[in-house]
């Protein structure tokens, strides 16, 4: 029989630690945290456990990114060690918490946060761009919320340039997908706005948008992010840090897109509109030049009396001035040298006489 391989201490210590890594790699835990503490601000150290065993943890602050009490059951995700002075434990990468309670407390304790440092202020939020043609997507494209929100969009207007990360949405690796797809939209796109979307779930499959890494770069964006993360119902930190909150995701395809049924229908409403205008106006110049062409006629009556009232005032005056008028009142009419001697022509109205001139004198 061969004699068993010696190992230094610290060789054997290297020596297990790396069959440790290989055979669980970032193996996932799930227990009670116990006996919680932050050494030195940025060295988190706890108990996870269960009725029967328990195993210690430490993990970098910085990396903690689910506030934890005593008393929560959390899921770790970890690499077993063996440290340098023999005690196992497990050096956490990620820790989340499960169950609707102890969620609801992390929430809440989070919330009260950054609250306090005002990464929620109203007056941080910004208005959806106007005129939307490029829209960034962070979510899976296998889910079933992912698919109505497209729907939407085709249905509602259609030719919009959607660039989609796709990331897992639920899990312990899902927060620092979403944080990459958030700088990569950032960083390397033209997009007016970043969509989160997920479909409805529990409140374990919705906790990753609690993640306080994740909210943080939701809020530091300088894009401007739209949520829509479960039902109505539903409430993350990532939609208080968002700049615009929809309902659903298929609500946010909704306040992304026009609605191309409703365009069609103002269109065709200031069609209407314009129409009447015309007709209105053209009724109101109809009954204009009517009422000048009336004006017009009744000042052309007036002038043609006043002319025919001038000619009948003329016509009279031409009439007493007529010959022949003077003759019918008995007078006659004279033509000739007057003179004695002289024949003269004398008409009537009746008679043309000749008469010898015998004696002409002056009248007083």
């Amino acid at each position: 029989m061969e004699p068993a391989q010696v190992y230094g201490v610290s060789d054997f210590q290297a020596v297990f630690n790396q069959i440790m890594e290989t055979a669980f790699s970032g193996v996932v835990i799930e227990g009670e945290v116990a006996s919680f503490k932050v050494n030195q601000g940025k060295f988190v150290f706890f108990d996870l456990k269960d009725d029967q065993a328990s195993v210690g943890c430490f993990m970098m602050k910085f990396a903690l990114r689910f506030p934890l009490e005593d008393g929560m059951i959390v899921r770790v995700r970890a690499i077993p060690k063996l440290t340098n002075w023999g005690k196992f434990s497990l050096t956490v990468q990620t820790v989340m918490p499960v169950g609707e309670g102890d969620l609801k407390k992390s929430f809440e304790l989070l919330k009260k946060k950054l609250t306090a440092e005002g990464l929620f202020a109203p007056e941080k939020k910004r208005p959806l761009p106007e005129n939307i043609m490029k829209i960034g997507v962070i979510s899976s494209t296998q889910a079933a919320g992912y698919a109505d929100f497209c729907k939407i969009l085709n249905e509602r207007w259609g030719g919009l340039e959607v660039q989609v990360a796709h990331c897992q949405v639920q899990g312990m690796v899902a927060a620092d997908q979403m944080i990459r797809a958030l700088a990569y939209f950032n960083e390397h796109s033209e997009v007016q706005v970043i969509a989160m979307i997920r479909g409805g779930g529990s409140a374990d499959d919705l906790a990753v948008f609690n993640d306080e890494a994740l909210v943080r770069a939701v809020a530091a964006s300088k894009i401007p992010v739209i949520t829509g993360i479960g039902h109505e119902v539903d409430e993350s930190l990532c939609d208080l840090a968002a700049d615009v909150v929809a309902s659903t995701p298929s609500n946010a395809a909704q306040m992304l897109s026009r609605d191309r049924k409703e365009i069609i229908a103002a269109i065709q409403s200031d069609l209407n509109r314009i129409n009447n205008l015309f007709n209105m106006k053209i009724d109101e110049l109809a009954t204009s030049v009517r009422d000048d062409i009336l004006r017009v006629g009744r000042d052309i009556v007036v002038k043609i009396t006043t002319i025919e009232n001038e000619v009948m005032a003329q016509r009279r005056i031409l009439a007493q001035l007529d010959p022949e008028n003077v003759l019918a009142r008995g007078y006659a009419l004279v033509r000739g040298d007057v003179a004695v001697g002289n024949v003269v022509e004398i008409t009537t109205t009746k008679q043309e006489i000749k008469a010898k001139i015998t004696e002409v004198k002056e009248r007083k």
